[in-house]
Formats: C-alpha cells, sequence, structure tokens
C-alpha cells in the first residue's frame, strides 16, 4: 500500500477543574564553622500563610462577580473536583481579598476624580439586616469616566441608602460635569457647583413607553427627532472633541431649538395630567440638561455609557440575592469595580487579578497605580 495523503479531524474537549497541589520546598542550610541556619524566606502572599493560591482566588472572585456565582454553588462545584470548600471559608477569602484590593480602588479613584466628566447612576441592591431578621434596600453607586474619554474605568461605591449625601461623599471636591439622569440626589452636587448634563435616552424613553402603549403621533415624531440627534453623534464618535462640538453646533443645534418649538406647539393642544403631556413635560423640564452636551465636545448624548455598566449587577443580584453587611457591600464594590473596569480595557479578569494579586505584597504603594486595569498588561510584570 502507497500512502497518498491523510484526513485530519479535530474535536474541542474539555475537562471540569481539577485541584492541583503547589509544593514550595525552601532547604535548610547550616554552617559547620559557625553552626549558622540558612533558609529562604516565605514567599511574600496575598493571604499570610493561607492554603489558596493566587490563581484560585481569581478563580472564587471571577466566578462569583463576573459569572454571577454564589459560593455555596462553588463549593459544589469544587466538591466535585474533588475538594468541597466550605462556603464559609470561600466567603473568607472573598472578603480578605476585597481588604488587599481596596488600595487599587481607592488609586483608580483619585485618578478618575481629575476627569472633568463623569458619568453616575444607582442601582437597588438587598442588605442583610440581621436585627429584623430581613433584608432592606441597599445601593451600589457608580462612577465612571466620560465615554468619549481615551481611558476606562468604572468605580463602584456600595452604601445603605439612595441618600444624595453618598454620591456628595464619593466625589468631595470635584466640580466638572456630571452625566445624570433627574434623581433627586444629584440636586445638592448641581447647587454646589457641579455642572449637569441630561440623558437623551431618558427623554426618548418616555415617548418610546408612550408609543408602546398605543398609536401616538406625538410620541412617533418625538422619536424620529430624536433618532435624527443620535445620528449625529454616530457620525462624530470617532471626531476629537473640537471637531464633535463643531459638528454639534452645526447640526444637531438646528434641530434641537425645532424640536422644542415643536414640543411647545403640542404641549399647547393637549390636556394637564395626559401620558404626552407628562412626557413632554420631563423634556421640557430637563431642556438645559439635555443640551449641555451642545457646549462641550467631551460630554455624551447620554448617560447609557454608565447604565451599561450597572447592567451585570442588575444580573449578579439575581443570583447572589443580597449583600451580608455594609462591610460586606463595600468589599464586593472593590472586587466588581478592578473586574469591569478590566473588562473595559480588553483584559481577561482571571488574567489581570491573579497576576495583580500575586504581584500585590511586594508592591510598593508609590508603585500602586501600575496595578491599575488601564496601565496593566500580561507582560508589565
Amino acid at each position: 500500500m502507497k500512502r497518498i495523503g491523510e484526513d485530519v479531524a479535530e474535536k474541542l474537549d474539555y475537562t471540569p477543574g481539577t485541584f492541583s497541589v503547589e509544593r514550595h520546598i525552601r532547604g535548610k542550610w547550616v554552617c559547620q564553622d559557625c553552626e549558622t541556619l540558612v533558609q529562604a524566606p516565605v514567599p511574600a502572599h496575598v493571604i499570610d500563610k493561607g492554603i489558596p493560591t493566587t490563581g484560585l482566588l481569581a478563580q472564587v472572585l471571577v466566578a462569583k462577580y463576573q459569572d454571577h456565582l454564589p459560593l455555596y454553588r462553588q463549593e459544589g462545584i469544587f466538591g466535585r473536583a474533588g475538594l468541597a470548600i466550605p462556603q464559609s471559608t470561600l466567603a473568607q477569602w472573598v472578603g480578605q481579598m476585597g481588604v488587599q484590593l481596596q488600595p487599587l480602588v481607592d488609586a483608580l479613584k483619585d485618578e478618575l476624580l481629575t476627569f472633568p466628566v463623569l458619568h453616575a447612576d444607582e442601582t437597588p441592591v438587598a442588605m442583610l439586616d440581621p436585627g429584623a431578621g430581613k433584608t432592606h434596600r441597599a445601593y451600589l453607586w457608580s462612577y465612571s469616566i466620560g465615554a468619549h474619554d481615551p481611558m476606562r474605568a468604572v468605580i463602584y461605591d456600595f452604601a445603605d441608602s439612595r441618600a444624595g449625601k453618598h454620591a456628595q461623599d464619593f466625589l468631595g471636591d470635584w466640580r466638572g460635569t456630571l452625566v445624570c439622569d433627574d434623581y433627586a440626589g444629584y440636586k445638592a452636587l448641581i447647587a454646589q457647583g457641579v455642572t449637569e448634563a441630561g440623558c437623551m435616552a431618558h427623554a426618548r424613553r418616555k415617548f418610546f413607553e408612550l408609543q408602546e402603549h398605543g398609536q401616538s403621533q406625538i410620541a412617533a415624531e418625538a422619536l424620529e427627532r430624536i433618532a435624527a440627534l443620535y445620528g449625529i453623534e454616530q457620525d462624530a464618535r470617532e471626531l476629537k472633541a473640537e471637531a464633535r462640538q463643531a459638528l454639534r453646533e452645526t447640526q444637531a443645534k438646528p434641530l434641537l431649538d425645532d424640536f422644542k418649538t415643536w414640543l411647545l406647539a403640542c404641549r399647547g393642544k393637549i390636556p394637564n395630567g395626559s401620558s404626552s403631556a407628562k412626557a413632554i413635560d420631563y423634556t421640557l423640564k430637563r431642556w438645559a440638561a439635555l443640551i449641555h452636551y451642545l457646549t462641550d465636545g467631551n460630554v455624551p448624548i447620554d448617560n447609557n455609557w454608565i447604565e451599561n455598566q450597572i447592567r451585570p449587577i442588575a444580573i449578579g443580584r439575581k443570583n447572589w440575592l443580597f449583600a451580608g453587611s455594609l462591610r460586606a457591600g463595600k468589599r464586593a464594590a472593590a472586587i466588581m469595580s478592578l473586574i469591569q473596569s478590566a473588562r473595559l480595557n480588553g483584559h481577561e479578569p482571571y488574567a489581570y487579578l491573579k497576576d495583580v494579586l500575586t504581584r500585590l505584597p511586594t508592591q510598593p504603594q508609590s508603585r500602586i497605580g501600575e496595578l491599575l486595569p488601564h496601565r496593566w498588561g500580561p507582560d508589565s510584570a
């Protein structure tokens, strides 16, 4: 027989997670003359004398806060792999990692607050109230750099309420342009000198809901007018700030002026209290904030950028259900901030966290910024 070629078939296989044990052997040496014992020091570890490797710790964090697997489910998964790590132990590891990673989040916050345009939003999260034997509504506040800025970062701040003081405490002396919705909690910031930029997507949503509940000529035309504004933003997306502002001035401003005139004319023809009146009133009340983006090319037309950063939280809370305490919520917020910021910068969160947790124990505080997601890279060590 003579071989005339071959056919090759490839199949993709997967082996469920398996445990392995790393053995760190440190030899002991003694000088026979001076009887001095010499031994290499124990390598620094993010959990002093802890059993888990940084790879295992990173896996637990990513599984919980990116893949939304509660710790009791992870306990079962590890059990099938041969070692059921108790949920209490996993919770302890998560808490310790939240503490260890907090300096990175603090450094990231310091950099975030140097930018002139920020987004803000908040979403409810249940928090356990041990004294009452039930949960109550806490909030995860989210802050990110402007959608048009090259740096990508988001920080989550866990708080026990939706009170505006939490936003004031987080932003401190920062006085830039805040892209936000019409929530009253931001009004104190505006009064203190923060410039408010509105969200056109929120105004659009009012007319969209009106259209969904029945045919509405007003809603249909409003949606068409807003769509034209977004078409201009599509063209402006890749432009620099100055060119983007110039394009808005020549193309968007006339459309907005005409839109307002049309809204006022429609409002005079419909009764108070109607759904159409409410949609128009919301838009007119927010008009100054909604058109602020015309004056600054760094300001986006809406707040969708930060709302997209909250979406993973909304998915996760359906699985992990509630935060055990205010302290636990803050530690979780720190971990989620780094995971989501790593994703925004195109990093695989497991690789990022494993490397950061390995380097963190010996990283000088003066160089902690090197570990932030927007500076980190697989070869940055």
